[in-house]
């Protein structure tokens, strides 16, 4: 009889270790985590000619530089949990300020000698947007732009009531000056010297407003599109114009649904290129259209409208991030200063054509 209760006893305490064993094994097993939904932005500081062989070394450091200083700034505001609206701003804010690129300080002279500024911004959450064209003493304009979207019951001011504007909303002025440098007034020099020489030989009887020339166009438009840890999608698009323009010429830049377009239920999209093609197709909205009722991906649907640009005779490129965090970056110009951060957190800047 003892033996049998031993024997029992021993069984009971075995069978406690293996449930107590199961007990810790399962408090131990890691927990499922649900994955932390994507984040992505995309940047472009202009398509063009630009080419390896007419850049030096230093100048393309200097680019590829800022290009990732820009992507980083932005991608930290999103990972952080910030909003693509505050992402977008702030990455065009700090291009504006760069001297490289056509778009605030740095931005070319119009044919009077001064520089009109245009910008826009759109949320893609409610489909709000703002824009300012043709100010000449707004040191950011996508920040006026904001603005204009968030403290007005208006889409676009222009000219001196845009400045109006921005007083009011207390941004201080800042001599035209500001946004000089000899880089551009050479080249708008350059590009009034070639429209001399083509009136003197009688090849275009008329002005060429704003042209560049064949071998040297060049459109240094900055933008951003970004999605946020909410879903939200944002995109803006800020630029100096054409070199030599006249008028009060405005291009696609400050024009919803041409240069700058953001739905949350498709993608945001930035252009940069000659904006009366990007007008006359619509090319940002364009790109949101195909996918909404075509069903092509963001990639596919961006190529597409590039395509078509083409064939009208627009030169340029866009940047365009989607609800997932796909990246279309597709443009028909030699090359575009570009970059992005995925939704993996990969960083990658280009220039030319690789």
């Amino acid at each position: 009889m003892r033996c049998m209760i031993s024997s029992c006893y021993q069984q009971l305490l075995i069978f406690g270790m293996v449930l107590a064993a199961g007990g810790i094994l399962s408090c131990s097993a890691p927990e499922e985590t649900t994955p932390e939904p994507p984040i992505a932005i995309a940047i472009h500081g202009g398509a063009g000619t630009m080419r390896r062989e007419s850049m030096t070394a230093e100048q393309e450091e200097a680019y590829r530089s800022k290009l990732t200083e820009a992507l980083t700034l932005g991608y930290e505001i999103l990972k952080n949990g910030g909003g693509s609206l505050d992402a977008v701003e702030q990455v065009i804010i700090l291009l504006e300020d760069s001297p490289l690129f056509n778009a605030g300080r740095g931005a070319v002279f119009t044919n009077a000698g001064t520089v009109e500024l245009d910008a826009s911004i759109m949320d893609g959450k409610t489909l709000q947007a703002g824009a300012a064209a043709a100010v000449k003493h707004v040191k950011n304009p996508i920040s006026l732009a904001r603005l204009v979207m968030e403290k007005s019951p208006h889409v676009m001011l222009a000219g001196e009531g845009a400045e109006a504007f921005a007083r009011e909303q207390g941004m201080e002025p800042v001599p035209n000056e500001y946004f000089h440098t000899d880089r551009r007034r050479e080249e708008l020099q350059r590009q009034q010297s070639r429209e001399q020489e083509r009136q003197k030989s009688s090849q275009f009887p008329t002005l060429q407003s704003g042209s560049e020339g064949n071998n040297s166009r060049q459109y240094g438009t900055v933008g951003v599109a970004a999605l946020d840890r909410s879903g939200n999608l944002a995109a803006g698009t800020s630029t100096g114009g054409r070199t030599n323009k006249r008028w009060g010429r405005v291009g696609d830049s400050p024009i919803i649904g041409a240069g700058t377009y953001a739905d949350n239920r498709t993608c945001a999209v930035s252009a940069t290129g000659h904006g009366e093609y990007f007008m006359r197709l619509v090319v940002a909205h364009r790109i949101s259209a195909l996918m909404a009722y075509r069903n092509l991906s963001v990639n596919e649907a961006a190529e597409q409208a590039i395509r078509e640009l083409g064939e009208l005779g627009g030169d340029g490129g866009v940047i365009a991030v989607d609800q997932n965090g796909n990246i279309a970056m597709p443009f028909n110009t030699a090359g575009m200063y570009r970059g992005y951060v995925d939704s993996d957190g990969e960083l990658w800047v280009g220039i030319f054509r690789e």
